[in-house]
């Protein structure tokens, strides 16, 4: 039992009265259903009553049997991460049913050459910088030398803990299963692998989404400036999917990421870790412009002579859309522009992609091909080809039915029936698609796709249509065209 305030220690008390005959309708259920999938507790129930151990040992056995993709059973557990209620039960119910390594059987890992994965960042108020470690196979000491193989950088491991909550232990060296907090890990981030020098190994990294709305941040006194910058490496370095960019034509700090919930949570840590105070801009939606047929042979010749040497540079350019990123292939022949030149018309062509012809946005899906140019002797330069690249890459993407993109979320809204039909018409109205509807628990699941643009503000609005009763979660899909009418607004 819990109370009504947040935090508070809960207690194990006996069914209240008014609910005892509920309680006993939904366990005999619970127990029905166990019985239907599991043979040997059907046996004990069959049997008489069986008891906690015995329900408790058939839910991890079912638990465990869905790893091979037959799911029969699947605990659910209730709680409130903003109450902090529910918490214990689900560690407990983690401890009781799920696999635990003895479940794998014997693996020759503590011999074998380390491998580990850096999974968070965090920085400790005592401590300073702390890497959050998993590691796979080998041994992972305390004072020894690590590669960290995705940036070709030895690392050397300062102290190692073995972390409990608050409370954190040093200890010697950590093993294949351990879980570690280590200090000393000055260049090495989320995502990359630790091994052995020798024995050199790249582990799955997480994947890890560009971010999709954009505030502007600034400090609000002049004390909090240096703070400002201090506290946004920080949490960069702490959250991958937290980006942070100077915008060149306001001079603002911009800040990136999934969510209005995700800068507002971060923004408020940077008041109450650091102690700074910010003002925040508007949200603003990261667009994005790509293209949409090809281009061939678009020729710039960049040419300045000012006395002494000038600068002399030509490029043939050809354009076409890919399905994301960019793409650059060298077609030139015949030695028609050097070899030493080309990665700079390469470069140009990068830079370019960073501020598209429409509204300024970023480039995407493009593949650029050097088919051709020409180069002077003595005034040719990289800086030459560079500049003479960007402007043939402007104008080859102005003649290539340039668009805007824009971020489409994947919506899922649960309500109570009644609400359902006000639920997917603000839905159609947000210019969202709808993808599916179904039944969970004796109320509505609404999957749509929706604009990002077209979500701001959509709490209040959905609270307000529900009477507070339904709620909804949002992550990234995927870039889609804007409509035409809203791209001239925008551009």
């Amino acid at each position: 039992m819990w109370t009504d305030e947040a935090d508070e220690p809960y207690e194990v008390t006996a069914v209240p009265d008014d609910l005892d005959g509920e309680a006993r309708a939904w366990r005999a259920r619970l127990v029905d259903t166990i019985a239907e999938h599991d043979d040997r507790f059907l046996e004990q129930y069959l049997e008489g009553e069986p008891t906690q151990e015995q329900v408790h040992a058939a839910i991890r056995r079912l638990t465990i049997a869905s790893k091979d993709g037959d799911v029969t059973v699947t605990p659910v557990l209730c709680g409130s991460a903003f109450k902090n209620k529910g918490v214990q039960p689900l560690l407990d119910a983690i401890v009781r049913y799920l696999p635990s390594p003895l479940d794998v059987g014997d693996a020759d890992l503590a011999t074998a050459p380390l491998s580990a994965l850096v999974f968070k960042i965090t920085s400790d108020r005592h401590l300073g910088r702390l890497a959050y470690v998993r590691v796979y196979t080998g041994l992972l000491e305390s004072g020894g030398t690590v590669l960290n193989s995705v940036k070709g950088r030895r690392e050397r491991i300062g102290k190692v803990y073995r972390v409990h909550a608050g409370e954190r232990r040093e200890i010697g060296a950590a093993g294949a299963g351990d879980i570690v907090a280590v200090m000393g890990l000055k260049q090495t981030t989320t995502g990359e692998t630790l091994c052995a020098e020798a024995h050199p190994v790249v582990l799955e990294s997480m994947d890890f989404p560009e971010p999709v709305i954009e505030v502007a941040i600034e400090p609000r006194t002049k004390a909090d400036t240096d703070r400002l910058g201090t506290a946004i490496r920080r949490l960069a370095e702490e959250d991958p999917s937290f980006r942070v960019r100077a915008d060149a034509e306001t001079g603002q700090t911009v800040i990136g990421g999934m969510g209005e919930l995700h800068l507002e949570i971060l923004v408020d840590r940077m008041k109450e870790e650091s102690g700074v105070e910010a003002n925040v801009g508007r949200p603003r939606v990261s667009y994005r412009e790509t293209i949409r047929r090809p281009v061939a042979n678009v020729e710039y010749l960049h040419r300045k002579q000012t006395g002494g040497r000038g600068q002399y540079a030509k490029v043939k350019i050809s354009v076409e859309p890919i399905a994301d990123g960019y793409e650059f292939v060298n077609r030139i022949t015949g030695g028609r522009i050097p070899k030493e030149y080309i990665p700079s018309v390469d470069a140009g062509c990068q830079e370019a992609m960073g501020a598209g012809v429409l509204a300024g946005h970023e480039l995407t899906g493009v593949r650029v091909t050097l088919v051709d140019g020409d180069f002077h002797v003595t005034d040719s330069s990289e800086l030459a080809f560079k500049i003479a690249a960007t402007h043939a890459f402007a104008a080859a993407v102005r003649r290539a039915a340039p668009v805007l993109l824009e971020p489409v979320m994947s919506v899922e809204v649960t309500t109570p029936e009644e609400h359902m039909g006000a639920v997917i018409g603000d839905l159609n109205a947000r210019r969202g698609r709808v993808e599916d509807t179904r039944d969970r628990a004796g109320a509505r699941v609404v999957r749509a796709l929706v604009p990002l643009a077209e979500m701001f503000g959509y709490v209040g609005d959905l609270r307000g249509m529900t009477s507070g009763r339904a709620v909804f979660t949002m992550e990234f899909d995927s870039y889609a065209e804007v409509p035409a009418h809203i791209a001239a607004d925008l551009v």
